[in-house]
């Protein structure tokens, strides 16, 4: 039992009650951690405010017998924005539901959370299209937990395509337009050399130039249909908060 101070983001929250809630961290120390919060759920309680989704905010947790309880938390970021979007918000739900199929207990991913308050960061703060954004972070965060695919050449053969390259979802990256590569294999879908560059971009580059680019809206949804089927795939279960979308 004890005391640990560490920053973190909310990621998800169950009510416990009229008033209390456990509430599931993304911390920078400790990975993933549940705390309850007593009274959270009270607009006037001191620990409403950090104990929302989305708020990144530095926690004081008591260590408990069971589970955690948070003793204080100071707001460092409530993303006000996406809060206020019903858009930006569901496709905040969205990156909250990747990041709890990732993170583990006593697992820090200082990565995978880095990636996490840079992607609010532009979805809150930015005109970037929020599509851009999510097919952004669905790429990078699953190239962090260890499924990056191969994308510097040819996976088959080594070379680079004579036209385009293909994307191939049973070997994890690109195949070339020749015959004996990407024409063996099924899974594969021919990319324009935009979306290649994209995927390319997204795996490899420096996290500060991450969001440095823009899409037409045709290679976009290119992208987008790359990026989900590899992150559905590879983790073996739909993600389905973005459907919301179509209905509005």
């Amino acid at each position: 039992m004890g005391f640990l101070k560490t920053r973190g983001i909310v990621v998800k929250e169950v009510s416990t009650g009229e008033a209390d809630k456990i509430i599931t961290i993304f911390t920078r120390s400790q990975g993933r951690i549940s705390a309850h919060s007593k009274g959270g759920k009270r607009p006037r309680s001191k620990l409403a405010a950090g104990s929302q989704i989305l708020s990144y905010s530095e926690f004081v947790l008591y260590s408990g017998k069971d589970m955690y309880s948070v003793n204080s938390c100071d707001v460092i970021e409530p993303f006000y924005e996406i809060r206020n979007d019903m858009v930006k918000l569901t496709y905040a739900a969205h990156f909250m539901d990747i990041v709890l199929e990732l993170i583990q207990e006593n697992q820090p991913s200082p990565r995978l959370l880095k990636l996490l308050l840079n992607t609010l960061h532009m979805l809150a703060k930015t005109k970037k299209q929020s599509e851009l954004i999510s097919c952004i972070f669905e790429l990078r965060a699953i190239s962090i937990a260890g499924y990056a695919p191969y994308v510097n050449s040819c996976m088959n053969c080594g070379n680079g395509p004579e036209n385009n390259y293909s994307f191939s979802f049973i070997k994890c990256g690109f195949l070339c337009d020749r015959e004996k590569c990407s024409g063996q294999d099924r899974s594969s879908i021919l990319l324009s050399p935009g979306a290649s560059r994209a995927i390319q971009h997204i795996t490899y580059a420096p996290m500060e130039e991450l969001f440095i680019f823009g899409l037409s809206p045709d290679v976009l949804e290119e992208l987008g249909r790359v990026t989900r089927r590899y992150l559905r795939e590879r983790l073996e279960r739909d993600f389905t908060k973005l459907d919301f979308l179509k209905s509005i």
